[in-house]
C-alpha cells in the first residue's frame, strides 16, 4: 500500500513504522510476545541486569508503561526483578532461563522480518535512511531542549 507522493514526510515515516510494528507483532504472536515486550527483551539480551529506569530510557517508554510490560513478562516467567543492593527504590531486571531460550526463537524471526521489509533496499540506501532519520531525531532533540 503506497502513500500519495505529496503526503507529509511525518505521515510516511509513521505509517512505515506502524506497518513494521504490526508485521513483527504478527510474527511474534505464536510466542505470545508483543513488539513492546520484544524491545525490552532485546535490551536485556544485550545487557542483562539493567534497572527498570535504564530499560525505560532505552526503549523510549515512560516508567509506568515499562512497569506494565515488565509485570506481564514476569507473569510469563521470562524475567525476574530483584531489589537493587545500591538503591532500595530501584529494581534490577534479569532474564530467566525461559527468557534466554526465547532469544534463540525470536532473533531469527526479527532478522527475517528485517530482510523481508528491506527487500530491494540496498545496504547503502539503508545507511542513508538511518542517517537522515538520525538527523531528524537530532533536530527534534534540539527543538525540544529549547522549549524546556
Amino acid at each position: 500500500m503506497e502513500v500519495e507522493p505529496d503526503a507529509p514526510l511525518g505521515y510516511v515515516i509513521n505509517k512505515a513504522a506502524l506497518m513494521l510494528k504490526n508485521e513483527l507483532g504478527r510474527r511474534f504472536k505464536p510466542y505470545d510476545i508483543t513488539v513492546e515486550q520484544w524491545r525490552l527483551l532485546n535490551r536485556l539480551w544485550e545487557r542483562d541486569g539493567l534497572t527498570q529506569k535504564e530499560l525505560a530510557e532505552q526503549i523510549f517508554k515512560d516508567q509506568p508503561n515499562t512497569t506494565r510490560i515488565l509485570d506481564k513478562l514476569q507473569k510469563k516467567g521470562i524475567i525476574r526483578r530483584e531489589a537493587s543492593p545500591d538503591d532500595r527504590r530501584a529494581f534490577i531486571v534479569n532474564l530467566t532461563d525461559e527468557g534466554r531460550i526465547l532469544r534463540e526463537r525470536l532473533l531469527p524471526i526479527a532478522s527475517k522480518t528485517g530482510e523481508d521489509v528491506f527487500m530491494g533496499v540496498s545496504g547503502e540506501e539503508q545507511r542513508l535512511l538511518k542517517g537522515l532519520l538520525n538527523k531528524i531525531c537530532a533536530n527534534i532533540d534540539t527543538i525540544s531542549s529549547g522549549c524546556k
